[in-house]
C-alpha cells in the first residue's frame, strides 16, 4: 500500500556542519555528550545506546523565513553511522528499547502549507500517526508535516508529500492510500 508521504531525513548539510565544525543551525557551539541511553537520535531514527557519543545541537526543519520558523534542540550521533539515512519509513513500534517512538506516548503532528504556515495540528499516539498523516495529506494545501515529541516539543522528524505524476500544487486534489 503506497502512502502519500515519505520520511525526510534530517538535512545532510546540518549533520556535516555539526560534526565537522561543531556549530549548529544558529552557528552556536554544539554540546558533545556521552549518551545515558534513550536519547532520540534524529539522524538514525532510533534511541541512543548507553555510552554512545552524541551531539546536542539546535536544528531548523524549515526551509523558508517566516513566523512559524523554529529552531530547537536535537540529538544526533557524533559520528555518522552506516545507513544513517536509509530508514525512510515510519518508525514502527516494535516494543524494543531502541524504538524511536514509544507506545502510548503522545506526539504532536503539525501540517504546513508551501508557505510554511500551519494548516492543521493534532496530538496523537504513535499508533495513530499513519492514519492522521493520510488525513493531513488528503488536504490539498498540506505540503509537509512535522512530528514533535509532545512533552518537550522537540522536533522528531519530517514527512513530505509524495507528488503524483506530473502534479503541480495547483492541480493537487487529494492523496489517499492506494
Amino acid at each position: 500500500m503506497a502512502m502519500p508521504f515519505i520520511v525526510t531525513p534530517i538535512r545532510e548539510e546540518f549533520l556535516s556542519k555539526v560534526r565537522q565544525t561543531g556549530l549548529d543551525d544558529q552557528n552556536q557551539p554544539v554540546r558533545y555528550r556521552v549518551a545515558d541511553g534513550g536519547e532520540p537520535c534524529r539522524d538514525v531514527l532510533r534511541r541512543a545506546r548507553s555510552g554512545e557519543r552524541i551531539v546536542l545541537a539546535s536544528y531548523c526543519p524549515f526551509r523558508r523565513p517566516g513566523p512559524y520558523r523554529e529552531y530547537g534542540p536535537v540529538f544526533v550521533l557524533a559520528q555518522s553511522e552506516e545507513n544513517q539515512n536509509a530508514k525512510k519509513n515510519l518508525p514502527l513500534l516494535s516494543g524494543e528499547a531502541g524504538d524511536y517512538l514509544k507506545a502510548n506516548t503522545p506526539v504532536a503532528l503539525r501540517a504546513y502549507c508551501a508557505e510554511e504556515s500551519i494548516v492543521a495540528a493534532r496530538l496523537v499516539l504513535p499508533e495513530q500517526i499513519e492514519t492522521e498523516l493520510v488525513t493531513f495529506f488528503a488536504r490539498s494545501e498540506t505540503e509537509f508535516v512535522l512530528l514533535r515529541f509532545a512533552a518537550y516539543g522537540c522536533y522528531a522528524l519530517r514527512f513530505d508529500r509524495v507528488p503524483g505524476p506530473k502534479e503541480t500544487t495547483a492541480q493537487r486534489k487529494t492523496f489517499v492510500k492506494e
